[in-house]
């Protein structure tokens, strides 16, 4: 079975944190956190249509000035989510720069930019290329149990995460994950074609079984088509199972509340891309600087009975060490398969820093 999200860290563990997820099917890319991003090739920052900021640090952030470079001159909008004053910070990005020729671009590039303020609250406002993207369309949203967008094939959820200024933390949640059964669709003597994705929408969408579905495709320059029964038709080629759920927490004081919503937004998750940054023996330092240890984010994982767990966001001062902080996390919660643990036999103390 062929997922529908394809994620990947854009950098290494130390590195600044990106978890750049492709979309299956769609021909489009999201991506989590916004850190140094010129090792994605520009024909994948091209894919990008929706953008989720955990906070403005730098390390989380400084890639938008790549982004931009990249999609200016594009025909396109690109929407980021961030936390508050997440508005006001684009804005000052924006007015950084020199936009008197922008006026005479045939394409308008445009980014549709919205601040989580609190819970249940958010404020979104629009950027154009060809206004020197001035702030524009400013209105209020209502933020209903987290939930940033909710599409017909997914949705994205958030928290509010205290690491000494506004954090989030997301979930990706594919609402089925809908296969064909081709060999049935053959027996069938359907055809394959754009009715397939229209007939998984239409599912997703949860229109009764017992309605009538048109099956159509090209033959001989014509169009030819049938309606079946959408009923017979999942019956018969489609084969519905619960959906991936992919979550993504970083950059968090290790306190009851900060638990308590990691937990009950990333429970069941399939795959939880969370933040180790320090081992347990140097839990001061972590929470000093708002941070996780390996062994908490194991805890977290392992209460939320999430399936596998990729962490990152590493401390340099493990640099050449970070077996250690694998083989603590793993103690205490599944290691996704692909970041598996390694023998490493140096152990020697460090005196950790800011990630």
């Amino acid at each position: 079975m062929r997922p529908l999200f394809h994620p990947k860290l854009v950098n290494d563990p130390f590195g600044d944190p990106g978890l750049y997820v492709d979309c299956l099917f769609e021909k489009r890319a999201l991506m989590f956190d916004l850190g140094d991003i010129r090792k994605l090739a520009p024909r994948k920052i091209l894919r990008l249509s929706h953008i989720f900021v955990s906070h403005t640090h730098m390390d989380h952030f400084m890639g938008f000035d790549w982004l931009l470079r990249i999609l200016l001159g594009r025909e396109k909008v690109v929407h980021l989510y961030g936390p508050a004053r997440f508005l006001e910070q684009v804005e000052h990005k924006l007015a950084a720069y020199t936009w008197n020729l922008v006026a005479n671009y045939s394409t308008d590039f445009t980014l549709v930019v919205t601040e989580v303020q609190q819970e249940g609250l958010a404020r979104t406002a629009r950027f154009r290329c060809k206004t020197g993207f001035r702030r524009e369309t400013e209105e209020d949203l209502s933020v209903v149990d987290g939930i940033l967008i909710d599409e017909e094939m997914f949705r994205v959820r958030c928290i509010l995460l205290d690491h000494k200024t506004p954090c989030l933390g997301f979930a990706l949640e594919e609402k089925a994950h809908i296969n064909i059964w081709k060999n049935y669709l053959a027996e069938m003597g359907l055809p394959t074609g754009p009715w397939l994705s229209e007939l998984r929408q239409a599912v997703l969408r949860g229109e009764p079984d017992n309605s009538l579905f048109r099956v159509w495709w090209k033959e001989n320059q014509q169009i030819r088509e049938l309606h079946l029964s959408l009923g017979q038709l999942k019956s018969r080629i489609l084969r519905i199972v619960p959906g991936q759920k992919i979550s993504y927490i970083t950059d968090l004081i290790y306190q009851p509340e900060n638990v308590r919503k990691v937990v009950e937004l990333v429970r069941g998750s399939d795959l939880l891309f969370i933040e180790a940054g320090f081992l347990q023996q140097d839990a001061g330092h972590a929470a000093a600087r708002y941070h996780l240890t390996a062994r908490q984010a194991g805890e977290l994982a392992k209460t939320a009975a999430a399936r596998n767990v990729v962490p990152f966001h590493f401390s340099p001062c493990y640099s050449g060490r970070e077996t250690l902080l694998r083989d603590e996390l793993a103690e205490y919660g599944p290691i996704s398969p692909d970041v598996r643990p390694v023998s490493d036999a140096s152990s020697h103390a460090c005196m950790p820093t800011e990630p």
